[in-house]
């Protein structure tokens, strides 16, 4: 297999062949652990290791692609920081997955005003295909009336409704998604569209602010018209900083909070 130091070899002769008699180009430079960073990255999105399996050790990986096993090293500290990879101690590096226990609350930024993070229970409210409004599709960047997958969803804690969800997704990844699908599997949203759909949400940028309870809120979350609640919009990345999800959460605060931890 080439290794990393002979491509770029062949690409740099290959430029030059091609820039000779044109104006000079000027090269653009990434340290060696990025351009191994993204070699193990493409994999992931690739599927080569499944979500909770182990990936290859660092003394294979550094003889897969013709480096030392400090550069793998450095690679892999990063996507472990990212937490696209998940480093346990004397059994090896693996894949991140939603369904572990410590990334049960990644995306989950509600907590209680006391005691611990507890898990929600769901019921979805419905779940159909139609053609994407303008302003998600632009946001998921695709095209203008393409089909989108529309989820709501009720999030309750101790039996108390808490969060209403408006969520929308590209429909071409999710093909076949349906509410009873929904509703029968056990364990998080985004461990499903892991699991049956290959689409891993690798990050997500969220906007918050104060707004008021209308009509069909309020009788969602069981509160008075007017209600003051958290809104949370919300657009979700996979891999190669793909948009694949478009989420609006209504959020009851009374005993909650938003948590954010800033390192």
């Amino acid at each position: 297999m080439q290794s990393v130091r002979d491509s770029a070899a062949t690409t740099t002769a290959s430029s030059h062949r091609k820039q000779a008699g044109r104006a000079p180009v000027v090269p653009t430079f990434s340290p060696l652990y990025r351009q191994i960073k993204a070699l193990i990255t493409r994999s992931l999105r690739d599927g080569d290791w499944k979500p909770g399996e182990a990936i290859p050790s660092e003394q294979m990986l550094a003889r897969r692609y013709g480096v030392s096993q400090g550069t793998v090293r450095k690679a892999i500290d990063e996507l472990a920081a990212e937490h696209l990879l998940v480093r346990r101690q004397g059994r090896g590096t693996f894949v991140a997955s939603h369904n572990e226990a410590r990334a049960q609350f990644r995306f989950l930024r509600l907590r209680p005003d006391e005691g611990e993070p507890a898990q929600p229970e769901s019921r979805i409210l419905e779940c159909r295909r139609l053609r994407a409004p303008a302003e998600i599709a632009r946001l998921l960047r695709t095209r203008p009336g393409e089909t989108a997958v529309l989820i709501r969803r009720l999030l309750a804690f101790a039996n108390t409704p808490t969060v209403l969800d408006e969520i929308w997704l590209a429909g071409g990844r999710f093909r076949g998604l349906t509410a009873e699908r929904l509703s029968a599997y056990r364990g998080p949203m985004y461990g499903l569209f892991e699991a049956e759909f290959g689409t891993r949400m690798i990050r997500c940028e969220e906007r918050i602010r104060a707004v008021a309870a209308d009509g069909s809120v309020a009788d969602a979350l069981d509160v008075p018209l007017g209600h003051p609640l958290l809104l949370v919009d919300r657009l979700s990345y996979t891999y190669n900083d793909v948009a694949v999800e478009v989420r609006r959460g209504y959020c009851v605060t009374s005993g909650f909070h938003f948590f954010n931890e800033l390192l």
